[in-house]
């Protein structure tokens, strides 16, 4: 593929830097660029803005509410967004459970459920993981069983890790509905109204102090037979599908760029043993090494979303998308490493009531040093844990 951009594509460019510069408010701007993650107001004030200008779907095809954009306007948009400190579209709508509607439902399941997940009006979260079905999530064991009289499915279970169910109008559920030859082969894929009678949304406090995630438990949840996306037991393909989708969005390029560069004006304005930071050899060294993977990252999201133009239409993954998810990972981590080896002593967490009435230690960015770091060891998990992509990268792409 080409690596450059063309004119045509640098005024697209030009074109999204206007509009963010004109409607992403300084608030939620400042906000993210300290390293917090936007509040569920920021959140849905963007989406519903950009919905409003036709960017809150970038991957979606014109014929379903998407802008219809060419992979490189894709990548330039996510890039000029996550450069600039906006929050990204809502994830779980715009880039797991509505391809995987497009891909797989029915048309009738798309006009009803795709405008307004476009329009943020339904927030998703994702029903995957288990207590005792992570990395190996064929083996969950919430169960979905069919009640002729009533036309519907009754869901029994426990999820976990479930990312903002807090906030959630719905929720994406893979289900075991049969028992029957591999594990793979007995999940089905449900959509479930978080205020059906019998969802419990318990919260899970993480180690840097936010409240992001969630059990959700299940009891005798009735489900409608038209939630079900798909075929019965088919579940476990169009779950394959979203994952490769939520692989590809992993990586934050454009995050990581501007966090980079943060990172260095930062390191040039810090003292550190009578000079600044930026001109002590070893940081400066880790610097350099990150920028340089940073830009293999970067080439290597490009070649698999060219790739995948071709070959979306067929369903499958492309499992290029575990490399970069892993590269991913690793390059959110390495960041984080250098913003708390920059904080230095000023990292170690604290909490109001351990300073009385003191103001904070540091420059503000410092109070999320540690959080982000702590928070961030998820990436090596979230999306398929690494270990999981190494398995699909030998078997798919080494022919191992």
């Amino acid at each position: 593929m080409e690596l450059s951009f063309t004119p045509e594509e640098e005024a697209f460019r030009q074109e999204v830097r206007d509009f963010i510069d004109a409607n992403l408010p300084d608030e939620t701007r400042e906000h993210l660029k300290r390293g917090n993650p936007p509040t569920k107001e920021m959140t849905v004030q963007w989406h519903k803005t950009l919905h409003a200008k036709g960017w809150s779907t970038p991957r979606w095809p014109a014929e379903w509410g998407g802008p219809g954009w060419s992979v490189t306007q894709m990548y330039i948009f996510q890039q000029e967004s996550q450069r600039a400190g906006a929050p990204d579209p809502q994830g779980f709508n715009v880039g797991m459970i509505g391809p995987v509607l497009i891909q797989f439902a029915s048309d009738e399941m798309k006009q009803e459920f795709l405008p307004k997940i476009a329009s943020l009006d339904y927030w998703f979260c994702q029903g995957f993981s288990e207590p005792g079905a992570g990395s190996d999530l064929a083996s969950l064991k919430c169960k979905a069983e069919w009640d002729e009289a009533g036309q519907q499915w009754i869901v029994n279970g426990q999820k976990t890790w479930t990312t903002y169910a807090q906030h959630a109008d719905w929720i994406f559920l893979l289900v075991r509905t049969s028992n029957e030859g591999k594990k793979q082969e007995g999940i089905s894929f449900l959509l479930v109204d978080m205020t059906s009678p019998g969802v419990e949304v318990h919260p899970i406090q993480t180690m840097d102090g936010a409240h992001e995630i969630n059990s959700v438990f299940l009891t005798d949840v009735k489900v409608p037979a038209k939630n079900l996306i798909g075929e019965v037991n088919k579940g476990w393909t169009y779950a394959k599908f979203l994952l490769g989708n939520e692989r590809l969005g992993a990586p934050r390029v454009g995050a990581s760029q501007a966090q980079l560069a943060q990172l260095k004006q930062l390191a040039q304005e810090r003292i550190v043993r009578g000079r600044p930071l930026w001109e002590h050899p070893r940081f400066r060294d880790k610097y350099v090494e990150t920028q340089v993977e940073l830009k293999a990252l970067e080439m290597t999201v490009m070649r698999v979303l060219s790739s995948m133009e071709a070959g979306q239409s067929s369903g499958k993954p492309d499992p290029a998308t575990s490399v970069i998810k892993i590269k991913g990972a690793q390059m959110i981590q390495r960041l984080t490493e250098l913003y708390v080896e920059m904080a230095g002593e000023q990292a170690m967490p604290w909490t109001d009531g351990d300073l009385g009435d003191n103001a904070r230690i540091g420059d503000p960015w410092v109070e999320r040093a540690a959080p982000n770091y702590f928070n961030y060891r998820k990436s090596s998990i979230y999306g398929g844990s690494d270990q999981v992509q190494k398995g699909i990268i030998s078997k798919a792409i080494l022919g191992l």
